[in-house]
């Protein structure tokens, strides 16, 4: 992807050009850089734009804690920023939980919406919104580099190369920081979209990671079921971190999906190319 410029603090990755845009939102433990492989797999077919959310990599410390709703109205002035008034929202795990509140608060600017290993958030249940919420103290005692490195080999298949296992850390030491991972933790401990994904109207691909441990199948499928008329696929091989562990896969499956339903794009294009 192209190098993030700077819109309002905020760090956004465009890779530019007339394709149909999609706005994508990384986890809590990544950044928009993420995106760079399947932006590459995409090129010229999708304009991928991801941002580096607040507080994490080379965007800007909010003043105060945004919630959901706050990154959501943050998402949405990106596009605002990029004169885009509607575009299609891809979030993965933390991402896809602002992603779905973006659904909820910025109907009119959604054309469709993948969630990619995410979830409900945090908050349904005392025991996993108590873990999220702890995590800001581990990171301030362990720091960036030893605490990317314990949580690594959870967002990866169990199969992955100890190589693949220690850049997917050092990438996430690089990412985070405090407080804005701190802020992103306090995010998902307090939201639970367990009665909301009913309200969504965009159509919506729920992905998932075959060995996704963090966000496993079931939460997913939980998920597809509760959105109306959307769509599930298992990325086979994959864990957590779908996108960057399988990306032509996942490339496929999003384009796939998104591609017919974009008036930019003829759908015979899209026939030409099946994954």
């Amino acid at each position: 992807m192209n190098r993030p410029a700077k819109l309002r603090g905020i760090a956004v990755h465009d890779a530019g050009g007339d394709a149909p845009p999609v706005l994508c939102l990384h986890g809590i433990g990544s950044s928009g850089s993420g995106f760079g492989a399947l932006s590459r797999l995409l090129a010229g077919r999708l304009r991928l734009i991801a941002w580096d959310a607040p507080g994490y990599a080379a965007s800007d410390d909010p003043p105060g804690a945004p919630g959901t709703d706050g990154y959501a109205d943050a998402a949405a002035g990106v596009l605002d920023d990029l004169g885009i008034a509607r575009a299609s929202v891809l979030g993965t795990s933390w991402g896809g939980v602002i992603a779905t509140r973006f659904a909820l608060r910025h109907p009119d600017r959604l054309d469709a919406l993948v969630l990619a290993d995410s979830t409900r958030g945090s908050g349904t249940a005392p025991a996993k919104a108590a873990a999220m919420r702890a995590r800001a103290a581990e990171l301030a005692e362990r720091g960036p580099a030893e605490f990317a490195r314990a949580r690594a080999p959870r967002l990866l298949s169990p199969g992955a190369s100890p190589a693949d296992v220690a850049r997917v850390a050092e990438a996430m030491a690089a990412a985070i920081r405090l407080p804005g991972y701190g802020h992103a933790a306090e995010s998902m401990a307090a939201t639970d979209h367990g009665d909301a994904f009913a309200r969504i109207t965009a159509p919506t691909l729920v992905l998932v990671g075959e060995h996704d441990a963090v966000c496993p199948p079931a939460e997913s499928r939980l998920i597809a079921a509760s959105v109306p008329g959307a769509r599930y696929a298992e990325i086979p091989g994959a864990g957590h971190l779908a996108h960057q562990e399988r990306p032509e896969a996942f490339a496929g499956a999003v384009r796939d999906f998104l591609l017919p339903r974009s008036p930019a794009v003829p759908r015979s294009d899209a026939e030409e190319n099946p994954s």
